[in-house]
């Protein structure tokens, strides 16, 4: 089934302007819950309450504030915020092209796919395939509900995809992080690190591996639970605490080796590699310090 495309419009850059179609990027299958009433099972219906005037106000009653001071506001009405929003407009318009490398993707917000309208096969994939070819992402605003959106556009797979981004104010300063004082490592513990990273690494990122585990949980205990039968809860093990970091390490590296083999089996054999030397395998041996021997007499 080909997928709706949520509007239209076009990307403009120069003089160039390509005719879209926008389509959401992603499917959240979140699961959620409704307030009920404990008493007779019934769905609760929410209410707006004025402490002041003790009484539930209805909703041609409530105005929109923004608080300057605590607890002082300036009222706005419906028209006045009307008179505030952005002037509408289907265009994205490409104001600079950056190095994708130079974007970090902890402004990312939302993403969108952008296909080709009619008559814009030919500029649209023209586009994908240049920003390709010279590593470029292209910097642009979009309407939305009313404001100006800054969006990314970059080439992906065989087309485009649209990253609505926050502002720079929006986004934390990592230096306001407390990493904690300065540290120093024991002989051996960044070589464990380093191979338990290897143990589990793979060639590339696959997001069909991995499925969210608390939502198969609670499609699973609706359906118990509409079938009439009881949910029973499992009581989990406590967990064994392992302060040392070397140790810890050595441990990680023991419980991640018999699941990576297990995957190699499940996936076939690999090419023959060049025998390594016995103090380079990813085995946790090859760390460990010998036993000493006990002196004579």
């Amino acid at each position: 089934m080909a997928a709706r495309a949520l509007g239209t419009g076009t990307v403009s850059f120069g003089l160039v302007s390509i005719p879209i179609k926008l389509y959401t990027a992603t499917s959240p299958q979140k699961v959620s819950f409704n307030m009920l009433h404990k008493k007779c099972g019934g769905r609760m219906v929410q209410q707006y309450w004025c402490p002041k005037d003790e009484e539930v106000v209805e909703r041609t009653d409530i105005v929109k504030g923004y608080e300057y001071a605590k607890d002082q506001y300036v009222q706005f009405t419906d028209e006045e915020l009307k008179s505030l929003e952005a002037e509408k407009s289907s265009s994205i318009d490409i104001v600079e092209f950056v190095p994708a490398e130079s974007v970090d993707f902890v402004y990312v917000e939302k993403s969108y796919y952008l296909g080709p309208d009619k008559g814009g096969s030919k500029p649209y994939r023209l586009l994908a395939e240049a920003m390709q070819r010279t590593g470029k992402i292209a910097v642009a605003n979009q309407w939305t509900r009313g404001k100006e959106q800054l969006v990314l556009i970059r080439p992906y797979q065989e087309g485009l995809i649209l990253h609505q981004v926050h502002y720079a104010d929006e986004v934390r300063a990592f230096g306001e992080i407390d990493l904690g004082p300065a540290v120093a490592f024991k002989p051996g513990e960044g070589e464990l690190a380093d191979m338990l990273i290897q143990q589990l690494a793979h060639d590339g990122f696959d997001p069909s591996k991995y499925k969210d585990e608390y939502v198969d949980r609670v499609r699973k205990a609706v359906e118990q639970k509409v079938a009439g039968q009881e949910i029973t809860i499992a009581t989990e093990a406590p967990k064994a605490q392992i302060i040392d970091l070397f140790e810890a390490l050595k441990a990680s590296l023991a419980t991640a080796k018999p699941a990576a083999e297990a995957e190699t089996k499940a996936s076939g054999p690999k090419k023959a590699e060049p025998a390594a030397d016995e103090s380079s395998t990813g085995t946790v041996a090859a760390i460990a310090p010998a036993p000493r021997k006990k002196k004579a007499g």
